[in-house]
């Protein structure tokens, strides 16, 4: 078997300059410390705080997914608010997930046979679990992206587009979305690649992102004050928004953090992403973005919440997902949390 030729090594100078955000302490001792990389920002997308090196080029990930469903309502695309949010997910995987999914389809003539995703199991633990001990296998309709998978081919339907090759970063689908999330971060991609389900992806800053997160749960609040009113200009921003806010279970799942989020924040869109990204957006456009060096998904809701508490928001409701016990021996030894990494 041929491995792949070694890549040069970077130097120091060329990493980003990660501060650290979150410690695992076991009876009084930092056993663990997760770096990373984090930002707050105003309205108008300016910086109020931040820690690291916000201004570096990262992959969002599954945080880009609203961004993706706006370009596809741009373009034509017409859901009910639960499968809306199902396109913006990074679903557990359950019943409710799955079967979503094939609605989407179902409405524009589809079938599992033309999504384009990768396989997986579910991604939920009791979900997996479920689907295994029924005998059953990874598939695409399984694979948490499915959702958004599904409305990407019911948005190449509605336009005429081929289905076939949707993601494919030179169809006429891929093109429109990479220019709805240059405008909505206010950001040219600094590097490109492809996400984990197969989806064209786009490096950015934290800045940039936070930036777009803000937008989308501004509209939604203005949207929402206006009686679903509201600028026609702020429609596609605000339908997702109010989307992930009136059914944040279609966006992860039961038991999951950001789920909990959004229903104990109201009127925040939250959305995560692989290798430790956490993105959050407040009614008054205020936004907040997290990014853990080692991907460790454990970090960056401890920082989120650190991070939104400096904001003086109310995250007395967040305590759950704040922080977590640091186990021994089935008893509590210690506590993984954010450090003070604004002082």
């Amino acid at each position: 078997m041929l491995s792949p030729a070694p890549s040069p090594a970077l130097a120091a100078a060329a990493l980003p300059q990660h501060a650290p955000l979150v410690t695992a302490i076991r009876d009084g001792v930092v056993e663990s410390i997760h770096y990373g990389s984090a930002v707050a920002t105003a309205p108008d997308g300016t910086t109020l705080a931040a820690a690291g090196d916000p201004l570096a080029p990262f992959y969002p990930r599954s945080s880009l997914k609203p961004l993706q469903a706006v370009a596809m309502l741009r373009a034509g695309l017409q859901l009910p608010a639960d499968l809306l949010a199902l396109a913006s997910a990074s679903h557990s995987g359950g019943t409710r997930h799955r079967s979503g999914t094939q609605r989407i389809l179902a409405m524009h003539g589809l079938t599992i046979h033309d999504l384009e995703n990768s396989t997986d199991l579910p991604y939920g633990i009791i979900e997996r679990e479920a689907w295994l001990q029924a005998g059953l296998h990874a598939t695409r309709l399984t694979q948490n992206c499915s959702g958004k998978h599904a409305a990407m081919a019911a948005t190449c339907v509605i336009n005429g587009w081929p289905v076939r090759g949707y993601l494919d970063p030179s169809h006429p689908l891929q093109q429109l979305i990479a220019a709805t999330i240059t405008e909505l971060t206010g950001e040219e991609p600094l590097a490109r690649s492809t996400d984990g389900c197969g989806t064209p992806l786009f490096a950015l800053t934290l800045r940039a992102m936070a930036r777009a997160f803000g937008r989308i749960a501004r509209a939604a609040a203005i949207r929402k004050d206006a009686d679903d009113g509201g600028p026609a200009s702020l429609g596609a921003e605000a339908a997702v928004g109010l989307a992930m806010q009136h059914h944040p279970v279609m966006v992860a799942g039961e038991r999951r953090d950001v789920t909990e989020l959004m229903r104990r924040l109201p009127g925040a869109v939250a959305k995560d992403g692989f290798e430790g990204v956490q993105l959050v957006g407040l009614p008054d456009g205020r936004a907040t973005a997290v990014k853990i060096s080692d991907g460790g998904d454990r970090a960056r809701m401890p920082a989120t919440v650190a991070l939104l508490d400096a904001l003086g928001v109310d995250t007395a409701p967040l305590a759950g997902i704040a922080a977590a016990p640091v186990l021994g021996g089935g008893r509590r030894v210690g506590l993984l949390q954010a450090t003070d990494f604004l002082s």
